[in-house]
């Protein structure tokens, strides 16, 4: 238990002032099978036989700051020197097995809460003042062996809560475990059980699974279980989908390809920055639109025109139902939409002026339209794969080298809102965001102009719209 004994200074000073009133302190669930992992982080789980009343009182005094938030479940939290603690009165909770909020009870003994848990790792806790190790549903076993099963039987569990099913998914992605044979056999027996669980709980775990190492593991197991066709059914639709790049890979396949080779170029860019959830989302994501756009061609051929635009669209619906934050959504539909642009480059082909559009159309998401493209470029064909890897290559050469000549980041019209409004003689108005926009599309084809340049096309385009100008 070295991670334990790294935190044990303030494990130890709560238990001293639980001990000396006659009650006893475990560190539970999580924090003991992260410890016993090497990866105790600094959010600790207690659970105590004293009541939260005397849990209040035993805080008070110790903790730097106290919250009783959770106290209709019997769990107060507190923060002292950096680490942050949630302190649950022992629990022999029931449930109404409608919605997955327990009726809370107290209970007086350890191996009862334990029960209670949902997967035997979790099951596990440590009694502070004496190091006394708890273990009654054999999670130390499973721990080892990596494997993932539950103290109850699955279906109790699972009937009791059924976010535990998305939890087992989860805990396949964070911890590279495998569930045990009954677990599967329950997830997908009561699959549709997960309708009980709100959205915004779905999409935290969900995010959660995606965030973690093995994402494609946790998606193969809520697919393989049937419990993707009531949280996210666009991605087991995606299956049996021949994709006309890749005519022995279902899209599904390809698409947990794409997300493991997005991962890649993730992790080989910044080994140490934070998972990309909305990378992740839209390399899975991508190709949803296929299914509702294939179309078998004479001659034996399937395509699956504009899916890029359908997609976008689908995965704005879904992340939406899921209660994703706006920026999210926003930013993973966008990605869905333009990760086709490229092939239309070629052979570097393109003019100027349509790597400005590119990545003026990318905005701030291009390092991850970078990453998208490039993962997505999943065929077997080692001199098709080097020739597009070559050409996304060229391209951000140019990009590099056009962003060196103008700022491509802030690439607008040559003349503001202001100007407009000036050189016309009108006020705010429809007229000005159509002069406006007229002019970044000339300032996009053409680069950056000269003042007197840019003067005479907006007086152009004025006499063409019917305005005219006080200064000419």
């Amino acid at each position: 238990m070295v991670e334990l004994l790294r935190v044990a200074p303030v494990a130890e000073e709560l238990a001293r002032r639980f001990t000396a009133v006659g009650h006893r302190l475990y560190l539970v669930g999580g924090s003991v099978r992260d410890a016993l992992l090497g990866r105790l982080g600094g959010d600790l789980d207690f659970t105590t036989d004293a009541h939260p009343q005397r849990v209040t009182e035993l805080l008070e005094g110790w903790a730097e700051t106290i919250w009783d938030t959770g106290i209709e479940f019997g769990t107060l939290g507190a923060y002292r020197h950096g680490t942050t603690v949630e302190i649950t009165t022992l629990r022999a909770d029931t449930y109404d097995r409608v919605g997955r909020n327990p009726e809370v009870s107290f209970g007086d003994t350890i191996e009862g809460d334990l029960l209670r848990r949902d997967f035997t790792v979790n099951a596990m806790a440590v009694e502070i003042a004496e190091r006394t190790f708890v273990d009654p549903y054999d999670g130390m076993t499973a721990l080892l062996r990596r494997r993932l099963d539950t103290p109850a039987t699955p279906q109790e569990s699972f009937a009791d809560d059924p976010l535990r099913m998305l939890r087992a998914a989860r805990f396949v992605a964070q911890l590279g475990f495998e569930p045990a044979e009954r677990v599967t056999e329950a997830m997908t027996e009561m699959a549709s059980q997960i309708e009980r669980i709100t959205p915004e709980r779905v999409q935290a775990e969900l995010s959660k699974l995606l965030c973690g190492p093995y994402p494609r593991q946790g998606v193969e197991m809520l697919v393989d279980t049937g419990l993707a066709e009531h949280v996210l059914p666009e991605l087991p639709a995606m299956r049996l989908e021949i994709d006309e790049h890749h005519q022995h890979k279902d899209v599904y396949r390809h698409s947990l390809v794409v997300l493991d080779q997005a991962i890649d170029l993730e992790r080989s860019a910044d080994p140490d920055a934070e998972p990309d959830l909305v990378l992740r989302l839209a390399a899975l994501l991508h190709d949803i639109g296929k299914p509702a756009t294939r179309r078998f061609e004479s001659g034996g051929g399937v395509s699956f025109h504009h899916h890029e635009v359908v997609g976008a669209k689908m995965a704005r619906k879904r992340l939406r139902a899921l209660r994703y934050p706006k920026d999210v959504i926003n930013d993973v539909a966008d990605l869905v939409y333009l990760h086709l642009r490229f092939h239309g480059y070629g052979e570097g082909n393109w003019s100027d002026s349509a790597v400005r559009r590119y990545v003026t159309d990318a905005g701030r998401l291009l390092p991850r339209l970078h990453k998208l493209v490039r993962a997505d470029c999943t065929t077997r064909n080692r001199r098709k794969a080097r020739a597009l890897q070559r050409s996304y290559d060229d391209l951000e050469e140019r990009i590099d080298r056009i962003a060196a000549e103008e700022d491509l980041a802030k690439v607008r019209p040559d003349l503001d809102g202001n100007e407009i409004m000036r050189l016309l003689g009108i006020g705010p108005g429809p007229e000005v965001g159509r002069a406006w926009k007229h002019l970044k599309e000339l300032r996009l084809d053409r680069g950056p102009m000269e003042y007197d340049e840019a003067v005479s096309e907006l007086y152009l385009w004025a006499r063409e719209q019917g305005i005219r100008a006080s200064d000419e």
